[in-house]
């Protein structure tokens, strides 16, 4: 990763200690703790964008700042911190392609989402910026997910062991996508969907590398547990009134633990897209009959 003119120096020094996979002389509990420890610093790091947004979600104040209305806050905040990634060489021009697809994937469930004839939540202020009553940095929520996967794949040098055929992968996220919905005409199908994906992606492993050593765990684990943080990010986010579901207009509530489901299976489509990055696929290993 260069350090162009444009780019964040402390940032790129982080990197530099983070990404240094330099042999250790560790062993026992010392090793378990230090690796753990880079292993939590590296997903922070990889939450780069996803922190940065979500602190300027909870600082801009509901009503406006200096005049301008939050949701427009929030929006000219997303594309500064996302120019900025990209001129600091934190993202590349595919990556960001990609992050733009995710934003344009999830501005289309959005409005679907909030029109009239579903309701299933609703983004209660005004905004100048909002189209079918979507405002439009909400799709940056939706491409705040592809970021962290991009950014953990690079700091974590990770490899996909037994990935299914890609256009296996393929079919089954454009499913989920499309049962978010069809759910609401002809019924909800996840968890058809979820055993699909788990006889699909049974024996694909993560390999990734938190200090010095190659780790290994099952892909559909992550998946797993990066959708329960979002559905924490989520809690957090109606929570400051950002959005509400129809159960939180009189008093917030904690969002419906389905909603874990929901996410899971939508980091699966997520990570679908990103596999497909020609520098990724590279590092993706398809299983063979």
């Amino acid at each position: 990763m260069k350090n162009t003119p444009g780019s964040a120096p402390i940032t790129l020094a982080l990197d530099n200690v983070l990404l240094d996979t330099r042999p250790r002389q560790l062993d026992g509990w010392r090793r378990g703790g230090t690796e753990f420890l880079y292993f939590g610093f590296k997903n922070a790091r990889a939450c780069l964008f996803v922190g940065l947004f979500f602190a300027a979600m909870m600082l801009t104040p509901r009503t406006d700042l200096l005049g301008v209305p939050r949701y427009d806050v929030l929006l000219l905040v997303a594309l500064a911190i996302q120019l900025w990634m990209v001129r600091s060489g934190l993202e590349t021009m595919d990556e960001l392609k990609a992050i733009c697809l995710f934003h344009a994937i999830g501005f289309a469930l959005e409005a679907f989402k909030v029109s009239g004839a579903i309701q299933s939540w609703a983004y209660p202020d005004f905004a100048h910026t909002k189209v079918l009553d979507v405002p439009l940095f909400s799709g940056f929520m939706y491409a705040a997910i592809g970021s962290y996967i991009v950014q953990a794949w690079r700091l974590f040098d990770l490899r996909i062991r037994h990935h299914p055929p890609h256009w296996m992968a393929w079919t089954i996220a454009i499913l989920i996508y499309l049962n978010f919905f069809t759910h609401h005409y002809i019924g909800d199908y996840r968890w058809y969907l979820a055993a699909c994906a788990l006889g699909l992606y049974s024996r694909t492993m993560v390999v990734f590398r938190p200090l010095d050593r190659d780790r290994r765990m099952p892909l559909l684990l992550s998946f797993v547990l990066i959708g329960f943080f979002i559905w924490l990010a989520e809690n957090i986010g109606t929570f400051w009134g950002v959005w509400r579901y129809p159960n939180q207009l009189g008093a917030w509530s904690v969002v419906h633990v389905s909603k874990w489901s929901s996410w899971s299976l939508l980091v699966i489509m997520t990570f679908t897209i990103v596999a497909n990055l020609k520098h990724i696929k590279e590092k993706i290993h398809v299983a063979r009959a």
